[in-house]
């Protein structure tokens, strides 16, 4: 049920553009009231211009922002003596209309005003609210939406057909509230509700009230209703639907094909009952709830054809499924596209599954995100049509018009480009610190989403925290991984799987080090580092290529070795083999992996002593006293040694694993890089 959350104590001093924020921040923090990204807010006030003098202002929601979070730089002003005149035009196309309102701002660097703008400017009232609830969209989606209005709100709301937001609707729902004083709200069909009011408080509290009767008419006819039909239970508790989720998401995932996107699994109460379900195929297949599901979910999910029981008929039959939603998108665009269209990728972005749950997609952790937010208002809107009587939606061509809507395409076109790794998912080894924690900052610069696997779990956290902090929402992913222990291994990549779908490059980087004559070397000291720069290789290495053959996608397998590898090192001789195994270990998986397009490269570093927790452990002292010199004195001495005369730091290698990374190595395996400053002995000939 909507709360009615105005608290008077934190509204108490704010000026109309901070009253708007807060109204705005309300309205967003509830998304059965308002979608994340969806609806608008407006507020008519007196501004001072560039000359210091009063103008009549219609402060509104910049284009692309999200209620809940916006702030005061994402309301645009605009002049209402200029605004006001339109409302006598007789038709206006939207570039015309965007155009024109584009002179109309008060001020320099404010933002595009929303498409609806001239909705809040033509409603006689000093504040409006343009919302998205789930209650009200069910009447709007019900074949019988205007009979259902009437018994809730009598000849207190109006209603207009579904056209496509713009001129002719702003000005049509305008005109209606300007003929008819006792109307309180309009019910957009297909779409919506637009309240408003003369203060803002009272502005929040009626849009809530309205909110709240559609909701009680609603849950009084769904009482001892079902409204999907009878409903199975899922014969799988919760660990084996995550099972098979993680079983199915690689093969998902490339069956989607590029470009790679990244999986979010649903399994909330609301979803299963939605997919298991009689009617959900039915249902899913009508059509997007409103417009602004559409943009984020596409017209129709992907209904997955199983209802069990053998999970592997169910990861053998998807590609085959995903193919017959590409093929259907592709013809659903012929028959609605008009000239110089440009066809968007035709995969889903969501994916229903009997007895599973969902997987929704996005070239992003945050977009999946949505994906998946907006599929549960959309089951909360069928539910609510289907409670009235049945749920109608959008048609194909109305659908085709928002989602290849020329404004949503610039929308979607001032977005900052992708970054080069967008839509990846990296795995490192090791990626607390030194090398691999480099790595990570690079890669997630790069738009890679990032999995930290490390023995040191606190220091995977803290570094997946901070990408996540800098970088974006989920972008960093903290897994313990002791890289010697196979079911660890196993287990860091099922959790990558769960949170990413998938991953696209592996950093082969865990690693420790000891320096020993050979006489002093021990067996448990030689197996240790066998342990984890061989073994440890090979065992992530395997369950790397695992995910790649189900993807077919391809992929980048990247060991960090070292210039020992090529050439000894006096009183190392483990250390020297073990290297040396993982170079050739490399070479070997290259071999493997030109089938599947997978590319296995190798960086060789020397010396790189900043951040390592290896040269804290000992390997300093051990070093410089196999070099008869202080600890203190080691940089300096590497750095001489080398024909740059440079000393080599974490980030210097993060350079070139993203090299390999990236598509910028996309015809290059089986190479080999070394960045040491120029050793001659380590030349690779």
């Amino acid at each position: 049920m909507p709360k009615n959350l105005w608290d008077d104590r934190q509204a108490a001093g704010l000026d109309a553009l901070d009253l708007l924020v807060y109204r705005s921040h309300l309205l967003g923090a509830d998304r059965a009231v308002c979608n994340i990204y969806g609806g608008n807010t407006g507020s008519k006030a007196v501004e001072k211009d560039f000359r210091g003098q009063p103008v009549r202002t219609l402060w509104v929601k910049g284009s692309g922002s999200d209620l809940a979070t916006m702030g005061r730089r994402d309301f645009a002003g605009l002049r209402m003596d200029d605004i006001e005149p339109l409302l006598q035009q007789e038709a206006m196309t939207d570039e015309e209309m965007t155009a024109y309102l584009s002179q109309c701002l008060i001020a320099l660097n404010l933002p595009r005003q929303s498409i609806e703008t001239l909705l809040h400017a033509f409603i006689p009232a000093a504040h409006t609210d343009h919302t998205h609830p789930d209650a009200v969209i069910s009447l709007a989606c019900s074949p019988n939406g205007k009979q259902w209005m009437r018994e809730i709100y009598g000849e207190r709301a109006a209603w207009v057909d579904y056209i496509r937001p713009g001129f002719a609707l702003s000005k049509q729902i305008g005109l209606a509230v300007r003929n008819n004083p006792q109307i309180e709200c309009v019910v957009m069909g297909k779409h919506g509700l637009v309240t408003w009011g003369d203060e803002p408080k009272e502005t929040y509290a009626h849009t809530i009230g309205i909110i709240q009767a559609a909701q009680d008419f609603i849950a009084d006819r769904a009482k001892a209703k079902r409204v999907f039909g009878n409903v199975s239970m899922s014969q799988f508790d919760a660990a084996g639907r995550r099972a098979i989720a993680e079983a199915l998401m690689p093969t998902l995932r490339g069956a989607a094909g590029i470009p790679r996107s990244i999986l979010r699994f649903d399994d909330s109460p609301d979803v299963l009952d939605f997919v298991n379900s009689e009617q959900a195929r039915q249902l899913a297949s009508v059509g997007a709830a409103c417009p602004d599901h559409l943009v984020h979910t596409k017209r129709v999910p992907m209904f997955v054809n199983w209802n069990g029981p053998s999970p592997q008929s169910l990861v053998s039959s998807l590609p085959e499924e995903m193919a017959d939603y590409i093929e259907n998108y592709k013809k659903y665009f012929e028959e609605n596209k008009t000239e110089g269209d440009k066809m968007f990728h035709p995969a889903p972005r969501v994916v229903l599954i009997p007895q599973v749950g969902m997987i929704t997609t996005g070239k992003d952790a945050q977009l999946a995100q949505v994906s998946a937010d907006l599929y549960h208002r959309a089951i909360s809107v069928m539910g609510g049509s289907q409670a009235l009587d049945e749920f109608d939606s959008l048609t194909p061509a109305e659908s085709y018009g928002v989602e290849y809507w020329p404004l949503e395409l610039y929308k979607l076109s001032m977005r900052p480009p992708d970054r080069e790794l967008a839509g990846r998912v990296a795995f490192i080894t090791g990626a607390a610190s030194g090398i691999g924690r480099a790595a990570a900052y690079r890669l997630a610069q790069e738009g890679a989403h990032v999995v930290i696997a490390d023995l040191n779990v606190q220091g995977a956290q803290d570094v997946a925290a901070d990408i996540t902090k800098r970088f974006g929402f989920k972008r960093g992913l903290a897994v313990q991984c002791d890289v010697t222990d196979e079911a660890q291994v196993t287990g860091a990549f099922r959790e990558t799987v769960r949170a990413y779908g998938g991953v696209d490059i592996v950093v082969n980087n865990a690693g420790l080090a000891s320096s020993y004559p050979v006489t002093e070397t021990t067996l448990s000291e030689w197996n240790k580092l066998f342990d984890v720069l061989a073994k440890g290789y090979f065992l992530v290495s395997r369950e790397a290529f695992k995910i790649w053959q189900q993807q077919r996608l391809g992929g980048s397998l990247i060991f960090v070795a070292s210039k020992n590898g090529l050439i000894a090192s006096r009183n190392a001789s483990a250390y020297n083999a073990a290297k040396a195994a993982e170079i050739h270990l490399a070479r070997s998986l290259a071999e493997e992996g030109g089938a599947l397009g997978v590319r296995v490269n190798i960086v060789n570093p020397d010396a790189v002593l900043q951040g390592s927790s290896i040269w804290d452990a000992g390997w300093r002292d051990a070093r410089a006293k196999g070099m008869g010199i202080e600890p203190d004195q080691l940089e300096e001495a590497y750095r001489q040694r080398t024909t740059l005369k440079v000393n080599v730091y974490p980030q210097d290698l993060a350079e070139a694993i993203l090299f390999f990374a990236s598509d910028r190595s996309s015809k290059t395996t089986g190479g080999m890089l070394n960045v040491d400053g120029g050793l001659v002995a380590a030349y690779v000939r």
